[in-house]
């Protein structure tokens, strides 16, 4: 059996990270049995969850582990994807991860009302008076890591504008479809749900959360993935 290596439920999300939630909404769609295992951050081979044990096979990062699950079971998520499309959806997943994603750190790390709704709890096992130290410290780690990235050179304000028109171009390509690139799920699916569900978590009050919420195709694409993918998260 597969072991997916995850952090486990938080703020009403499956995952709080969205590359946990997609490497194992992958699994789903793929319909091989798996099981979740939340103390594997220590052992993380590339520092950073995900990562899969399978059958004694260490795959780390949710790309690559797409990548092992369509190879060694010979399972195309584009299978019914034309050449462009299936580079639209890659490039759909590339602006959730590489831009978007960015965003939503600096939602959730920056801003100091979500904060302490939310990382500054990853530390609440950490030993008093280390704990306070312990957030100072990987806070400015995150800090740097905005900066160096790009995204944490800008304002508030910018950083939200940019992320309005990143949520805008991905509710533009999905329209009223059920899924992003038609009538049936995509491998760029799991990832859009992932980062979706994320930027709508009602935990955190930000600029990323009202440009989704402004979106009502997204908010729908949301309900109908965790209704088929997590019905124990499905609220009312």
């Amino acid at each position: 059996m597969i072991t997916l290596f995850t952090f486990g439920p938080a703020f009403g999300l499956p995952d709080f990270s969205p590359f946990v939630m997609k490497a194992e909404v992958l699994l789903k769609m793929a319909g091989l049995e798996y099981r979740a295992d939340t103390s594997g951050f220590g052992g993380a081979p590339k520092g950073k969850l995900p990562y899969i044990n399978d059958a004694g096979e260490i795959i780390a990062d949710s790309t690559f582990i797409r990548w092992h699950i369509e190879k060694k079971y010979g399972i195309d998520f584009d299978r019914r994807l034309t050449v462009a499309e299936r580079g639209m959806a890659w490039s759909v997943e590339k602006l959730l991860e590489d831009n978007l994603y960015w965003a939503m750190v600096h939602s959730r790390w920056i801003d100091p009302l979500n904060f302490a709704k939310g990382p500054a709890t990853f530390f609440n096992d950490v030993p008093w008076p280390a704990r306070p130290i312990v957030r100072l410290v990987v806070r400015r780690q995150v800090r740097g890591y905005l900066r160096g990235q790009g995204f944490g050179r800008h304002t508030t304000i910018e950083i939200e504008r940019l992320a309005a028109r990143g949520i805008e171009s991905v509710a533009a390509v999905l329209g009223d479809k059920p899924y992003l690139m038609g009538d049936e799920p995509c491998g760029a699916d799991a990832t859009v749900f992932a980062f979706v569900a994320n930027m709508l978590c009602p935990t955190f009050e930000s600029g990323v959360r009202t440009a989704a919420e402004s979106h009502a195709n997204l908010v729908a694409y949301q309900g109908r993935m965790l209704r088929q993918h997590y019905p124990a998260f499905v609220q009312g």
